[in-house]
């Protein structure tokens, strides 16, 4: 081919070339979970890339490495919406924090579901819909597990998780909720863990004389239940004290299993990530959807865990 030639078509390969570009653009929709390392996540992006293959759309799934990078996740957003992807599904970090960033995504045309954490605005005016599991309810199951398990009687210890992350703060005050209608003493209720693990087990075992005074302690989340878990085995504590936790690993289904936690609340993270991407799918084809969606959890105890639906959730 001759030089002029080449030139002559160029202009015609670009256009192709862009216009496929554009078609990849309006299929591909990215999911921002909190962090990538907790096993709830990567159920989660199991759930959203089992919709996006059977409804034909591309996700990308990315998220901070740590639980407490509110900038890693607003810069995630702004380099989203800068390319101009199709749909955001966003487990905001902070509730007020990502809150700029969806509103840019909204001045973009950019629908953006919000799961499995609050975001500071109205679900289906300033964001498309809010998937999440109702975090209130799921705390007050615990706290009415932990009356149960103390007979409306005793003091009890609540590991908190981090300031500003909507979904454990309002699993911690229907936990105090419930524990307090249910004659229990709130011992401690202002500790926090940190977003890893290791630093749930070191805040945990900080509060070793605290624990020690307590009948049963309450963790809000997958991080906070295992540090804590830990904490209690390094103390000799397992089994000296009622614990209730949230969310599922196998080391946590191996401690209910074996007594060493009394009771788990267990959200179905799959149907999570499923649902946000078909909301975003049925949005960006043109459709509307409902604002919230409560997506459920079941309170999981050792006598309970072999049954098949709850088998299930824990795998």
């Amino acid at each position: 081919m001759s030089l002029a030639s080449y030139l002559l078509l160029l202009p015609s390969f670009l256009l192709l070339t862009a216009c496929g570009d554009n078609a990849t653009s309006k299929r591909r929709v990215v999911v921002i979970p909190k962090g990538t390392t907790h096993v709830f996540w990567q159920a989660v992006d199991a759930g959203a890339q089992e919709a996006a293959a059977r409804l034909g759309f591309e996700v990308t799934f990315k998220g901070p490495l740590a639980e407490n990078d509110r900038a890693g996740q607003k810069q995630l957003m702004q380099q989203f919406i800068g390319e101009g992807v199709a749909g955001i599904a966003l487990a905001p970090l902070d509730h007020k924090a990502l809150a700029p960033d969806v509103a840019r995504a909204k001045q973009k045309g950019i629908p953006v579901v919000i799961f499995d954490s609050a975001l500071e605005g109205t679900p289906g005016e300033d964001f498309a819909s809010f998937v999440a599991t109702d975090n209130e309810a799921s705390g007050e199951l615990a706290g009415k597990e932990m009356v149960r398990l103390l007979d409306g009687k005793g003091k009890v210890v609540v590991l908190r998780y981090q300031v500003g992350s909507a979904s454990t703060t309002a699993r911690e005050e229907g936990f105090l909720k419930a524990a307090r209608a249910g004659g229990l003493e709130i011992l401690v209720d202002n500790r926090r863990a940190g977003a890893t693990t290791g630093e749930a087990k070191t805040s945990a075992l900080n509060m070793a004389d605290d624990l020690k005074k307590a009948d049963g302690v309450f963790c809000p989340c997958e991080p906070v239940t295992n540090g804590m878990m830990l904490a209690l085995d390094q103390l000799k504590m397992t089994g000296k004290l009622k614990f209730v936790g949230f969310d599922v690993t196998e080391p946590l289904s191996a401690g209910l299993r074996s007594g060493k936690i009394q009771a788990l609340v267990v959200q179905n993270p799959r149907r999570m990530g499923q649902l946000a991407v078909e909301h975003l799918a049925k949005l960006i084809d043109g459709g509307t959807v409902v604002a919230i969606v409560d997506t459920g959890c079941v309170l999981v105890t050792k006598a309970n865990m072999d049954e098949p639906e709850i088998a299930r959730l824990l795998k």
